[in-house]
């Protein structure tokens, strides 16, 4: 393995579109050649030319590219129920320390 890394190279996505047109004429690893790209990379153009097409979103094929956001009013609502769970187990912990402390002192 070498140990010094290659650049990242960035490519436009009319680059990328044309690399898949030519991957599906000649072939993915011919095509790949020809480019001067890795295979794999091509092959990640494909799917996402394939997937662009029929109108599959990104998350569908497993990129993490784009997190799926919830509304605010639900995180708002999941955060007051959080917030009531809290200080239900607070005052539940605040009871058992005073009947600890309470049948400590009677069993002595």
């Amino acid at each position: 393995m070498q140990s010094s890394k290659l650049p990242r190279r960035q490519y436009t996505d009319e680059f990328k579109v044309e690399a898949a047109r030519l991957s599906e004429s000649v072939g993915g690893h011919e095509a790949a050649r020809r480019l001067g790209v890795p295979v794999a990379t091509l092959g990640n153009w494909m799917r996402r030319s394939v997937a662009a097409a029929k109108n599959v979103p990104d998350v569908a094929l497993g990129s993490a590219a784009v997190p799926t956001r919830r509304p605010v009013s639900e995180l708002e609502a999941e955060n007051s129920r959080l917030r009531r769970e809290l200080a239900d187990a607070k005052l539940d912990v605040e009871i058992l320390r005073k009947a600890t402390a309470y049948f400590a002192k009677v069993s002595r």
